[in-house]
């Protein structure tokens, strides 16, 4: 008999938190939570039970048990966990989707079709997915057997993956000719260079398209424009470095590229609704668990 979520929850349940398995987060979460923002790369996360919320720009993703959410691009989110309690807790699993796996795999696929919209999708997780997924985590009562057989599982996994409804966009992680690879390639460019003044044509040359062919596929892909996503960059890395020093505001806002104090704050607090060091210290109040992007 096939496993079913019951397992899947069992599995979950017993090892939330443990890393063990390279890249793989399990979570548990006993209530809901506030918003929290993170920055999630490219993931596969299945829900065992309860729901959570994930906003990208202006999409809202809301996932329950026996769903999943498939992400191919480096974004920055807004989530929270909406249904958890003791009794029944929020339980998530979220495995790393590589590149350079799928790129091995798709030469075996028999058409590559490539996927030109958005870098995630929610599905509903189907048996064939479900098989990989719970044999990848049994592992972890049998740690001695993760280096012989997790890169097989993975591996199946993610084949079930390219040759399900969400292929494409899966597909199009390990083609470097696809456009979402390409904006992917800009994206790692823009991340290593938030910190400075944004020029549209610098990162249309890094993805290999004109300036305005890049503008179009950024936005198609990610939901907002490159412009917004370097922003938000900018904040969640304020965000980070304020839980360690909820008084330095100044000297944060200007070490993530903000040349006025005034224009940080003021776009803080649009993003994040409080000002600055209020947030921070907010934010320290909430388990770390709580803040993770999946």
């Amino acid at each position: 008999m096939p496993p079913d979520l019951t397992e899947l929850r069992d599995l979950l349940t017993r090892h939330a938190g443990q890393t063990a398995l390279d890249g793989v987060t399990v979570l548990s979460s006993t209530t809901p939570s506030e918003p929290m923002t993170g920055l999630i790369s490219p993931t596969l996360v299945v829900v065992a039970q309860g729901s959570k919320c994930t906003t990208i720009a202006d999409q809202v993703l809301t996932y329950g048990a026996g769903d999943y959410l498939i992400v191919s691009l480096d974004l920055p989110v807004v989530a929270h966990v909406e249904q958890a309690s003791r009794r029944s807790p929020y339980l998530v699993v979220g495995v790393p989707l590589r590149s350079e796996l799928i790129a091995e795999l798709v030469l075996h696929l028999p058409s590559r079709a490539v996927q030109e919209g958005q870098g995630f999708a929610v599905g509903h997780v189907a048996g064939d997915l479900l098989d990989p997924l719970v044999r990848l985590l049994r592992l972890l009562d049998r740690p001695a057997d993760i280096p012989v057989l997790a890169a097989g599982i993975e591996r199946e996994l993610v084949w079930r993956l390219l040759t399900g409804e969400q292929g494409p966009t899966v597909q199009a992680i390990g083609l470097s000719d696809s456009s979402l690879a390409r904006i992917g390639r800009a994206i790692s460019w823009i991340r290593a260079n938030y910190t400075d003044l944004f020029r549209v044509e610098d990162a249309a040359r890094v993805a290999g398209m004109s300036a305005t062919s890049f503008h179009r596929h950024f936005r198609t892909a990610t939901t907002m424009s490159p412009l917004q996503f370097q922003k938000q960059l900018r904040l969640q890395e304020a965000r980070t470095r304020l839980l360690a020093d909820p008084h330095g505001v100044a000297e944060v806002g200007f070490a993530v590229g903000y040349e006025s104090v005034s224009q940080f704050t003021r776009e803080y607090r649009r993003l994040f609704g409080l000002p600055p060091g209020q947030d921070a210290l907010r934010l320290r109040q909430v388990p770390p668990a709580s803040r993770q992007p999946i």
